[in-house]
């Protein structure tokens, strides 16, 4: 199996190959278009800032390639962001993956819950209302390490959802595509069998 992890303007794509790596799985973090396509699973992992690395994507034409894979395809964090409709984060418009948006958090606003919590959130939260084999072997409320200012709406692609200010998508599928808005990379026992479930699940 040819695992590819798509190399951009992002940080963290390091990490992912080392998670990988400490489940047994080898994988080759690229920008070549061909090598992208040909793959049988790629990810697509990110820090940064939204419209910087869109804007990385268009010009490569990585954008579109990415939107037409069509084998398995896992977005981490601003990679799930990115596969979304747009970003609040200077008013990106993004791929359109998923239905939903991406929203900045408003500590403390109307409708909230979260009234003295901090933005971003960082650190271990629950995941829960898990659903697809992404999550196979992972029990409801397991916990996941988070690092975001921004988040995704609920929406008909969500698969597993938290709490921080508001409820919102902590992961996201549509067809082939998923999207987690953890590091799984960072996630200890939990973030390694999502990832052996995503590289080893048909």
């Amino acid at each position: 199996m040819v695992l590819t992890i798509i190399k951009y303007n992002a940080g963290n794509i390091r990490s992912v190959l080392f998670a990988l790596e400490r489940i047994g799985m080898k994988a080759e973090v690229t920008d070549d278009i061909e090598k992208i396509r040909s793959s049988d699973k790629v990810i697509f992992p990110g820090v940064g800032e939204a419209s910087t690395a869109m804007n990385y994507l268009k010009e490569r034409g990585l954008d579109t390639v990415i939107k037409n894979l069509r084998q398995p395809v896992l977005g981490i964090c601003l990679g799930m962001q990115l596969m979304c409709r747009y970003s609040e984060e200077n008013a990106t418009d993004c791929m359109g993956i998923f239905n939903e948006d991406v929203r900045r958090y408003r500590a403390g606003g109307p409708g909230t819950i979260g009234i003295g919590l901090k933005v971003p959130q960082i650190g271990w939260n629950n995941i829960y209302d898990l659903k697809t084999d992404l999550f196979k072997e992972v029990k409801d409320k397991s916990f996941c390490y988070f690092v975001h200012s921004y988040y995704a709406s609920l929406g008909e692609h969500t698969i597993a959802t938290t709490n921080y200010i508001q409820p919102y998508s902590s992961a996201l599928k549509k067809d082939n595509f998923y999207g987690v808005q953890f590091h799984p990379e960072k996630s200890a026992e939990v973030g390694e069998q999502i990832l052996r479930n995503f590289a080893l699940n048909p």
